[in-house]
């Protein structure tokens, strides 16, 4: 079983150039309603915005459910400075170097976008020295430098740009003649790439899964809630997400990663169990590991007292919540595990 990578990677590429941070998902979850239509696939919106698609299987009493997020990080406008600049407030949880130098959309209210650039507030060595190189990045320092004629608040406010305003990063979204994709946001793009991958490769066989499946594509999952009710008759839930590769790390671009553990604390152990055997058996290339600073949609979801078995795996991602990147063998090996699940 293998998914069509061609139509995968050019739904990835196309879900990247709409912008999507928790709290402005509404195009994003607009553009994934649109391809379950092209794919005839039913789907219905929670009352949160969420989507829940849903394919009928075999057997109709015992669900699964599988679950990936559209929304990204972001930031928004904290505040407009007396000089024209602004500061700017986090959406989920990433470090101000990652961004620094990151060209930028601001969105108003009514819709207009500027476009600027994330600075550090004393950007030039020839005018501050060994200041830019020694001071740590902060909420403080950080500001967003307007490609307008601002000189002033007031200049800023004329031009409709207001506190509570989204702040897009350009994803700068490359994929290599050797395989790599590199972008930002692959956390959790490429999940909701690889649902799409699935579906349309069980669309285009006519394959009656072995359960009744959904793909819940949730739409907080960056700041914590993600995920707040999922079919009544499911009683499993695996969260496709990244898996973190790096230093200490098990994980590798390449395979698909299945967590163990994270900050919530241990997955179920004979579910993984099984997940790693459909790997055995099928050769599918996967790793492993343990994540010490992230937590899925489904350890959320327990945390809620659903009572529902749940797993976490994915791509192997390197740079997590930085200028990402991953390989198109784990794409593949993420879909080769979830399609022998399912079906």
């Amino acid at each position: 079983m293998k998914i069509d990578m061609e139509y995968t990677l050019n739904y990835l590429k196309e879900i990247m150039k709409v912008h999507s941070p928790s709290g402005d998902t509404e195009k994003g979850i607009k553009n994934v309603e649109e391809e379950f239509d092209k794919l005839k696939i039913s789907h219905k919106r929670t009352k949160k915005g969420a989507i829940i698609a849903t394919i009928k299987g075999k057997d109709d009493e015992h669900h699964k459910t599988i679950s990936a997020h559209i929304d990204t990080l972001g930031a928004m406008v904290k505040e407009i400075k007396n000089n024209g600049r602004l500061k700017m407030a986090q959406i989920g949880g990433f470090s101000w170097t990652s961004v620094e130098g990151e060209n930028v959309i601001v969105k108003t209210l009514n819709g207009e976008e500027y476009t600027g650039t994330i600075l550090f507030d004393k950007q030039s060595v020839h005018i501050h020295g060994m200041i830019p190189r020694e001071t740590i990045r902060s909420d403080e320092n950080m500001e967003i430098r307007l490609d307008e004629d601002v000189k002033n608040k007031d200049d800023v406010l004329k031009l409709g740009i207001n506190v509570g305003d989204f702040v897009y990063c350009e994803t700068r979204t490359t994929i290599t003649k050797n395989g790599y994709i590199k972008s930002r946001y692959l956390d959790d793009k490429a999940a909701v790439a690889i649902i799409m991958g699935i579906c349309k490769y069980i669309k285009d066989n006519n394959i009656e899964p072995k359960y009744t499946t959904h793909f819940f594509i949730s739409n907080y999952e960056e700041v914590g809630h993600g995920i707040s009710a999922i079919p009544e008759k499911t009683d499993e839930f695996i969260a496709i997400d990244i898996g973190t590769v790096g230093l200490g790390q098990n994980s590798d671009e390449f395979s698909v990663c299945i967590s163990a553990r994270d900050t919530s604390g241990p997955y179920d152990f004979s579910f993984r169990k099984k997940l790693q055997k459909i790997c055995e058996k099928n050769n599918i290339q996967y790793k492993v590991d343990m994540y010490n600073r992230y937590g899925s949609d489904a350890s959320k979801l327990v945390h809620q007292g659903v009572d529902v078995n749940y797993a976490l795996l994915g791509p192997g991602v390197d740079a997590t919540h930085h200028y990402e990147r991953t390989h198109i063998k784990s794409l593949d090996n993420t879909a080769k595990l979830l399609l022998n699940y399912i079906v």
